[in-house]
C-alpha cells in the first residue's frame, strides 16, 4: 500500500471511530431501548462500512492533484464515495470552508425529517417575509431581490407559499428567502442535531443568508467535503439511513438549474442530484450521480463533492469541478 492509500485507510478509520463515540454519547442521553438500538446499529454499519471501503488507485489520486495544482486555485477538498463497489478518493475531504449554498441540503433534510414525523407537513402554508433576526444581537435584516437568484419569491412577500415550494425553490434556484424562512422554521440547532446523528460532526449551520454582523464576526456556516459526502450518501443509501422521503428530495436535487460544475463533467443522460454553492471565490458542487447501465446492468451510485476557494472567476472554477468530475467518473465507471 502506498503512502497516500495508507493516509486514507487511517483517515476513515478515525473518522468513524470518532462517529462511534459521538453516537455513544447520544445513547447515553436517549430515553428508549428503540432509539437506543436505532443508533448502535447505524454506528455498526458506518463502522464496517469503514473497514471495506476501497482506496482510490494512486493514479487517479495524481492526476486529480495535478489538476488542482495546475488550476490556481488556493484550497480544493474533494470526497468521492462510490456504493457499488466502496471506493473512495479523498483530498483535503476535512478542509472546512464557508458552505455556501451547500448548506442548503441539510436543511432540506431536516424538512423532511420533521415532515416524516408528523411533526409539519410538506403542504403546511407559511407566510413570506424578507426581515429577519441576526444570530448575533436579534437586530433585523432583510433581503433583497437584488442579491438573491431567486427574484420571482419577492413579488409573494406578505402571502402564503406551501414548505415544499419553498425547499424547491431552496434547491433548484438557490433562493435564499426560502432558505432563511425555512431555517427560521426548524431553527439551525435541529439541523446540526441531524447532521451530527449522520456522522457528519463537522459541518456548521449557523444562520440564515445575508446575516452581515454573523458574518463580520466570523459565525459563518461551513463545511467539509467529506460531511456534505455522508449527507449525500445518507439520501442516496435510505434503507442504511432511516431518512424519510429520500426519494423526492432526490428528485427535487436533480431539478438543480445551475449546472456547469459537476454535470459539466460527465457524458450526457446520466442523472445527477446535486446542490451548487457560490460567494466570492468559492465555488462548490456536492452530488449523487448515476451511470448509465452496463450491457443492460444497472449499478448503484456514487456521491462527489468538490469545494474550491481562491478562484476569483467562476467560470474558470466551475471547469475546474467539471473537470475533476470527469477523471473522477472515468475512473470509477471504467473499473466497473
Amino acid at each position: 500500500m502506498t503512502g497516500l492509500s495508507s493516509h486514507l485507510k487511517i483517515d476513515r478509520s478515525t473518522h468513524y471511530a470518532v462517529n462511534l463515540e459521538e453516537r455513544v454519547k447520544m445513547v447515553e442521553k436517549t430515553s428508549t431501548k428503540q432509539s437506543i438500538a436505532r443508533i448502535l446499529f447505524a454506528g455498526l454499519v458506518l463502522f464496517t462500512a469503514c473497514q471495506r471501503a476501497q482506496a482510490a488507485e494512486p493514479e487517479t489520486v495524481e492526476r486529480l492533484r495535478e489538476v488542482i495544482r495546475q488550476s490556481g486555485a488556493e484550497v480544493v477538498g474533494l470526497a468521492v464515495e462510490d456504493l457499488e463497489t466502496g471506493r473512495r478518493i479523498l483530498i483535503d475531504e476535512r478542509l472546512n470552508l464557508h458552505a455556501a449554498s451547500t448548506m442548503k441540503v441539510p436543511v432540506m433534510m431536516e424538512i423532511f425529517r420533521r415532515a416524516g414525523r408528523g411533526e409539519i407537513s410538506l403542504n403546511d402554508r407559511i407566510r413570506v417575509k424578507d426581515r429577519f433576526s441576526s444570530i448575533v444581537d436579534g437586530s433585523e435584516y432583510r433581503l433583497t431581490a437584488e442579491s438573491d437568484s431567486d427574484q420571482e419569491i419577492y413579488q409573494q412577500i406578505g402571502k402564503e407559499m406551501t414548505v415544499r415550494q419553498l425547499v424547491e425553490r431552496m434547491i433548484t434556484i438557490s433562493s435564499n428567502l426560502a432558505t432563511n424562512i425555512l431555517i427560521d422554521l426548524v431553527r439551525p440547532e435541529s439541523i446540526r442535531s441531524l447532521t451530527r446523528s449522520l456522522g457528519a460532526l463537522d459541518i456548521q449551520v449557523r444562520r440564515g443568508v445575508e446575516d452581515s454582523k454573523a458574518f463580520q464576526a466570523g459565525l459563518n456556516n461551513t463545511t467539509t467535503a467529506l460531511d456534505l459526502m455522508i449527507l449525500l450518501k445518507a439520501l442516496a443509501d435510505c434503507p442504511i439511513s432511516g431518512l424519510k422521503g429520500c426519494s423526492e428530495m432526490i428528485d427535487i436535487l436533480a431539478a438543480q438549474k445551475f449546472n456547469d460544475g459537476i454535470p459539466a463533467g460527465l457524458p450526457p443522460g446520466i442523472r445527477i442530484a446535486h446542490k451548487t454553492g457560490e460567494i466570492t471565490r468559492h465555488n462548490h458542487d456536492a452530488a449523487i450521480v448515476y451511470p448509465a447501465p452496463v450491457s443492460g446492468r444497472s449499478r448503484k451510485p456514487y456521491v462527489i463533492v468538490v469545494l474550491t476557494k481562491g478562484i476569483t472567476d467562476e467560470k474558470r472554477s466551475s471547469r475546474l469541478i467539471a473537470e475533476l468530475a470527469a477523471i473522477v467518473h472515468a475512473s470509477l465507471v471504467a473499473t466497473h
